[in-house]
């Protein structure tokens, strides 16, 4: 019996402070204090907001400003996959991906260069804004000096239409594990990946010919671990029974974000390569990250930064 009772304390201990708290003191989230409060269980880790900076946020900012900023419009970016969540043991009726497609190319297309790259003009609240216009114009009518009429600004048109949306969610791609049990005593890890896939386009307006199409993936992972106790004691006449887990889950909607916001920046380097327009000095060549380059060579871009 005594060799029971330092598992048996360990359990009550864990057991005895009540229902676990939420804590807004950041310092109840740091990390060497992880193992103390997963035994005390008085408070559970509740994250602030921050701005996520993925890696291709980053190269996207980094770019150099054009020289000549394209005016493009963005109506619609979609989820075109109709996938829906699956959950064991439950009808979940929600997207399996996010339904902000727009918002989020347009905001990687504001990012592109720190915002002095791509001039994007409102379409998605067009109404909005032309209703807008017109009470502008109402009140600047009625009011404004007969000899100094006002009228208001017309509207910005894009050059290009930038088009596409979310075209592939794919589950299970890769799955895998292990675990032991031996006396009653076991655990277990598991994993699996997703891949979401995202199609962008650049339309002329002009012409209606598509000029430039890219198509970007990124992979979204999943990962678990969990252990138990099962044993009998005692002769069989008493039961101990512990079960510890945790798991972890990568965001489909910042993948979707990174998803868009390599599209975008490839969609600059291949509108570089094609000749729609010319990157200043400081972006990286070559442009695919397996070493290639269909556009031009590494020698032609030293050539023009020269010139």
């Amino acid at each position: 019996m005594l060799k029971y009772i330092p598992i048996v304390s360990l359990l009550f201990l864990a057991g005895c402070a009540g229902f676990p708290k939420y804590s807004a003191d950041p310092q109840n989230c740091l990390k060497e204090n992880i193992f103390q409060k997963h035994i005390s269980r008085k408070y559970v880790c509740v994250d602030h907001p921050e701005a996520i900076r993925l890696p291709s946020f980053v190269e996207l900012l980094d770019l150099p400003s054009a020289h000549e900023m394209p005016v493009v419009a963005v109506y619609r970016f979609t989820d075109k996959t109709g996938q829906r969540k699956n959950r064991e043991g439950i009808a979940d009726f929600s997207t399996a991906v996010s339904q902000g497609g727009t918002e989020l190319l347009i905001d990687a297309l504001k990012t592109a260069a720190n915002g002095k790259w791509f001039r994007v003009v409102e379409r998605q609240g067009i109404d909005n804004l032309v209703r807008e216009r017109q009470i502008i114009r109402s009140a600047r009518k009625e009011f404004a000096d007969k000899d100094k009429p006002q009228g208001v600004a017309p509207l910005l048109f894009a050059g290009i239409i930038i088009e596409g949306g979310i075209i592939g969610y794919d589950t299970n791609v890769l799955t895998g594990g292990r675990g032991a049990r031996t006396l009653g005593i076991g655990f277990a890890k598991k994993y699996h990946k997703d891949v979401v896939t995202v199609a962008i386009r650049a339309v002329s307006v002009l012409t209606g010919e598509v000029l430039l199409n890219v198509q970007t993936r990124k992979t979204i992972l999943s990962y678990g671990s969990n252990g138990d106790v099962f044993r009998y004691y005692e002769q069989g006449t008493r039961l101990l029974e512990y079960e510890d887990g945790v798991g972890n889950n990568e965001s489909v909607t910042y993948a979707v974000r990174t998803a868009i916001e390599a599209g975008v920046l490839e969609l600059i380097y291949q509108g570089h390569d094609r000749g729609f327009w010319v990157i200043k000095n400081g972006h990286r060549h070559p442009h695919q990250n397996d070493g290639t380059n269909d556009g031009h060579k590494l020698e032609d871009n030293q050539d023009e930064e020269t010139n």
